[in-house]
């Protein structure tokens, strides 16, 4: 009678202990949901400021005398306005770019050593295409192509005295090519390194003037090819969830 009673007291604990089990069991929270690492997010419209250095080579000949060629550097400061659209990993776009430039050479003509020859350029402008990889989520490496144009200022010095017995302007269109990387520091903004390459050809320039000494020193082609680096901060309008894209992939 004795083992009965104990063993339907401990029956009676076991039951009334097991409920209370299964409600702790209830109420214990459920695990936090994985984090979902997003896509930035590169499509949409920006506007942006560079700065940098710029070297510009020009050979003269002066008529069928070659006379030699020099390179002349300085600063660039400019800005930028484009659009991007990103298909998975690729990211396509067009920019317009244009810059202040302070590129000024001046050297003795080798031809009529009596002048000298001073050749400036100061504004390019780009207007191109870009084919972009987003290799690595918040970083782009693109290439671009595309229109180029300078604004020149060429003129004619009596060595001596450095006095300018003539002058020109010219505004010079050709092709440009250029590779450059960006890095999403933020949603909306970007900073990114580019170096670029201008073929400007020849151009063709005419000076008028009476003194017949001239003449032949003024009737000249000049080439040109400029490079360009430059440093670029760029801000996005847009873009989806702040410049981030749609998540991708858990991470426990």
């Amino acid at each position: 009678m004795r083992k009965f009673l104990l063993g339907t007291i401990g029956l009676v604990a076991l039951g009334i202990a097991a409920p209370a089990s299964a409600a702790d069991l209830r109420a214990r929270p459920a695990p936090p949901p994985p984090y979902v690492a997003p896509i930035y997010d590169w499509s949409g419209f920006y506007i942006g400021g560079n700065g940098g250095w710029g070297q510009s080579r020009n050979c003269v000949d002066f008529g069928i005398f070659p006379d030699a060629c020099s390179e002349r550097s300085g600063g660039l400061a400019g800005g930028q306005l484009g659009y991007r659209w990103q298909a998975g990993t690729w990211v396509f776009g067009l920019e317009g770019q244009g810059d202040w430039a302070d590129l000024s050479n001046t050297r003795v003509s080798v031809f009529r050593p009596a002048f000298s020859t001073r050749t400036k350029t100061d504004g390019i402008g780009l207007f191109t295409g870009q084919i972009g990889w987003a290799f690595w989520n918040t970083a782009l490496l693109y290439v671009k192509g595309g229109a180029a144009v300078t604004s020149n200022r060429f003129s004619i010095l009596d060595t001596p005295t450095g006095a300018e017995l003539a002058s020109a302007s010219s505004t010079r269109w050709g092709g440009a090519v250029g590779v450059g990387w960006e890095w999403g520091f933020a949603p909306n903004w970007s900073a990114g390194l580019e170096y670029d390459h201008l073929f400007m050809g020849d151009s063709n320039n005419s000076f008028s003037v009476a003194n017949p000494a001239l003449a032949a020193l003024l009737n000249s082609r000049i080439t040109q090819d400029v490079d360009m680096v430059t440093v670029r901060v760029n801000y996005r309008f847009g873009g989806y969830g702040g410049g981030y894209g749609a998540p991708v992939a858990p991470r426990y």
